[in-house]
């Protein structure tokens, strides 16, 4: 996780973003990347998502790729680190399933 949060600040750095990057732009930024990978399986029956071609899967591994991306520099961007707001939730669900 951290390779990958210091080659994103990198990108970012070499192309002066820093300025744009406010958790509020980054957050709505995620929204847009989700909102993509949702479009790929909108109008498939729950059976075709199961079922993707290479050239869809391909599709659907670039836009989780820019979700991973925004949801990491928006995380960074608030001091947290995502796999363990992910770990802290988890254990929240098991316990709630108790």
């Amino acid at each position: 996780m951290e390779k990958l949060q210091q080659a994103i600040d990198e990108f970012i750095k070499k192309r002066h973003w820093q300025q744009f990057h406010t958790p509020k732009n980054l957050a709505m930024a995620l929204t847009v990347e989700t909102a993509e990978l949702l479009e790929i399986f909108q109008w498939m029956t729950a059976e075709e998502s199961c079922q993707l071609d290479n050239k869809i899967l391909n599709h659907v591994e670039e836009e989780i790729g820019d979700v991973m991306i925004y949801l990491t520099t928006l995380a960074a961007s608030l001091g947290l680190d995502p796999l363990l707001a992910a770990q802290k939730n988890y254990k929240k669900m098991q316990s709630n399933i108790r």
